[in-house]
């Protein structure tokens, strides 16, 4: 019976249950300064070939606030980043914060009319973006004269990057597009200037994080200074990770992990954040294999992806002490392949946009148990400080064990979503956020992820948990990916419908994954329908859109 006792981790783990994380700063500004006085010159950011200290980034961050507050820049005002994972995605948190005001993080793969709808939501009034994308999408964008933009500055995926080196082709930067004001160059002109607006307070809204919307129209989750800051001290002390540590950026920075897990992260501690402008197997294992990073956390998807593009796993992945993921869940039997190839056990976490990344995990040194009938990996137990509890529908606890939904209380937990109180006061009564997320607390205190509520399927009167089918179907050994959704059927009301992916080189037929699926579950959870695909729909972090299958599913693969 896995349980806490005798356990290596369980006085660490019961004392910090004991005394919450008691953050030293109140602001990710107070934050980033303390660790800029320690140590100026420690790196802070490794781009390719080119390294960013601390200084430097205080250097450049005092430049982009100085020239924002010259524009008009007001305090509580908002500016839109709209970068991939480059240094210019950080020195524009830092610059916003030093405004005095709030950055918005915005997923770099949005198109015009997504970028649109989050540019007027947020009611931004400056847009710092990299210039393809300006090009491409934010210039028509802008033009319509349907936001409060009035400021865009431009950044380029090749700058800080060296250039010293013969052995190294650079394609020539791109020219600064018209009507916009170049990073680099106002950096070098306003460099040594120091910003006059006041410092934030630890309850100003520091970035908004927009929602997914894999379930709706995308909500403006209000990260706080108070919440960052204590989000960045959750990974730290559960992680025990300390200055002569690294961070391997596999998570976008404008999602709430690379956001708290990777950039807040490594200012905090501080230490060096290897970042490679976007997730490209090829592209993240050179950086692997050159920077010999210590830690990352991110998606299952992108960490298998990594394991599968390398010929020599053990090797590559030989400097990662610590490997976590979330954002979507993990299969055992994908677990147990990414441990086989590279000899590393990833630790399962659990948060949400809406509780600055981790409200679970599994502690350091502890293998997360799968539950027996479920066949689920639990995401872990409740962090320090942390408060959860499985209710039902009317808001009641459910017993040890029993299905409900998983509630999050906690110093990490927004405060409620950006211009939208009674959206708020709903997934947020008395603090409490209502996750949306179905699961269960074991005995010993683990939870365990079954279902997002709006995912379950009604077949014939039986409640079918997706994730449930999933974990079963990901035993195939010519399965690589999965995702099950109901779908509309005149005899049951809902039937399953199992969308897969296959491993390079392997063979399967809908047939046979029918078959199989049926000789190991209950008549009524076993798939009716499989269809083969080349790839499955993801968001940026790697979490399958199960949505998108239902309404626009895609183009079946050769396999099918």
């Amino acid at each position: 019976m896995n349980t806490y006792q005798d356990r290596p981790w369980l006085a660490r783990y019961r004392a910090g249950q004991s005394a919450a994380v008691e953050p030293e700063y109140h602001t990710m500004l107070d934050m980033f300064r303390a660790s800029l006085g320690r140590a100026p010159e420690q790196v802070a950011l490794r781009y390719f070939d080119g390294a960013v200290t601390l200084a430097q980034l205080d250097r450049y961050s005092d430049a982009l606030a100085s020239v924002l507050l010259d524009g008009g820049f007001r305090r509580g005002d908002r500016m839109a980043v709209y970068v991939q994972n480059d240094p210019g995605f950080v020195i524009g948190l830092l610059g916003t914060w030093k405004a005095g005001g709030t950055a918005v993080a915005i997923n770099p793969m949005n198109k015009a009319h997504e970028l649109e709808y989050l540019l007027a939501d947020s009611g931004a009034r400056a847009l710092l973006c990299l210039d393809s994308l300006y090009e491409e999408v934010a210039r028509g964008v802008i033009a319509t004269g349907r936001t409060s933009v009035g400021t865009v500055i431009t950044t380029s995926a090749l700058d800080w990057q060296a250039r010293d080196d013969e052995r190294v082709l650079r394609p020539p930067r791109p020219p600064v597009p018209d009507g916009t004001s170049d990073l680099s160059a106002l950096i070098e002109l306003h460099g040594g200037r120091r910003p006059g607006a006041a410092p934030p307070e630890p309850d100003d809204v520091a970035v908004l994080t927009y929602t997914s919307g894999t379930t709706g129209r995308s909500k403006g989750a209000m990260n706080t200074h108070r919440t960052m800051v204590y989000g960045c001290y959750n990974f730290r002390d559960w992680l025990d990770l300390t200055p002569v540590d690294s961070v391997l950026g596999i998570a976008p920075l404008f999602h709430v992990t690379g956001l708290i897990g990777h950039v807040g992260l490594s200012l905090l501690l501080p230490c060096p954040l290897v970042l490679t402008h976007r997730f490209h197997p090829a592209v993240m294992l050179d950086a692997l294999r050159e920077h010999r990073p210590t830690f990352t956390v991110g998606a299952i998807t992108a960490l298998t992806r990594l394991a599968e593009e390398s010929g020599r796993p053990a090797e590559d992945f030989s400097s990662l002490r610590i490997v976590y993921s979330g954002g979507a869940p993990i299969a055992p039997a994908v677990n147990d392949a990414f441990r086989a190839r590279t000899g590393i056990y990833i630790h399962n976490v659990y948060g949400l946009t809406e509780t600055n990344s981790l409200t679970h995990g599994t502690p350091l040194g502890a293998r997360a148990p799968v539950d027996p009938a479920s066949g689920a990996l639990s995401v872990g137990v409740p962090l320090f400080g942390t408060v959860a509890r499985i209710l039902d529908d009317d808001g009641g606890e459910r017993a040890v064990g029993e299905i409900g939904e998983i509630a999050i209380s906690g110093p990490q937990v927004v405060p409620g979503y950006w211009n939208r109180p009674e959206e708020s006061a709903a997934a947020f009564p008395d603090g409490e956020l209502r996750t949306g997320d179905v699961g269960f607390m074991d005995a010993d205190g683990w939870f365990y992820l079954v279902d997002r509520k709006k995912d379950m399927i009604n077949a014939s009167g039986y409640k079918v948990w997706p994730r449930e089918v999933e974990d079963l179907l990901y035993t195939h050994p010519a399965i690589r990916e999965v995702a099950v959704v109901g779908v509309p059927d005149s005899y049951r009301g809902e039937t399953v419908k199992a969308f897969v992916s296959l491993h390079p080189g392997a063979t399967a037929n809908p047939e046979d994954l029918i078959r199989y699926a049926k000789d190991n579950m209950a008549a009524y959870k076993y798939p009716r329908l499989v269809e083969i695909v080349d790839e499955l729909p993801k968001t940026a972090t790697g979490k399958i859109l199960r949505r998108q299958l239902r309404d626009n599913p895609p183009l079946p693969g050769a396999g099918s």
